[in-house]
Order: structure tokens, then sequence, then C-alpha cells
């Protein structure tokens, strides 16, 4: 059983940074795509980036491209959501995921996924 354990987030202004982690505990996640999803209050988990472990590939949704960055510590079996710029519209609630054996890191479907973090918020004020 893979788990997830995230930490970080918070409250941030607008413009500013914070950084996420998350934790992986299966020896085998080197094979996982990994993915951050949002959600905010009433609505759906909405795709925010994904990397393939092993090659490194990612993709980012339009609205995070060139403020956000997913990357990996191998040593560490822990990914990071990097969030720069920081605007009001990013408050919510952030989760990372894992899915194996799919060989692409364009997985922007949540039910794609089947490991999930516990969730950590984030607060982001004008």
């Amino acid at each position: 059983q893979v788990q997830l354990v995230q930490s970080g987030g918070g409250l941030a202004q607008a413009g500013g940074s914070l950084r996420l982690s998350c934790t992986v505990s299966s020896r085998s996640s080197f094979t996982y795509t990994m993915g951050w999803f949002r959600q905010a209050p009433g609505k759906g988990r909405e795709f925010v980036a994904a990397i393939r472990w092993t090659k490194g590939d990612t993709t980012y949704a339009d609205d995070v491209k060139g403020r956000f960055t997913i990357s990996t510590d191998d040593a560490k079996n822990t990914i990071f959501l990097q969030m720069n710029s920081l605007k009001p519209e990013d408050t919510g609630v952030y989760l990372c995921s894992a899915t194996a054996g799919l060989a692409t890191a364009n997985i922007p479907n949540p039910q794609d996924y089947t490991f999930w973090g516990q969730g950590t918020q984030v607060t982001v004020s004008n």
C-alpha cells in the first residue's frame, strides 16, 4: 500500500510563494507518475501539475504555467510543488496523488490516480 504524506502550504499574500511537499512511502515510487490537484469549496478536483518520476517530464495546467514548478527528490522519495506569484484564485485544498503503469506525465484526470495524500490548505489573500 502506497502512502502519501503531505506538508507545507498555509497562508500567503498575492504575489508571494509557498512550497508543498509530498513524501511517498513505497520503495517502488520511481515507477509512478505523481500529480498535484487542488479543490476549491464546492468544486471538483482541478489538475495543477504532474511529473513522471522515471523520466522527469512534466505537465502543467495553463493557469499555473510559469508560476508553479513540480520537482522530485529521489533520495527522499519526495515531490515538491513550488508556487510563486500566487493569486487569490490559487486558494484551495491541494492534494498530491500517484498512479502507476501510465508512461506519461500528461494525466490531468483525477480518476486516473490511485493514491492520494491527506490534502493541505493553501490560502492566498489580496
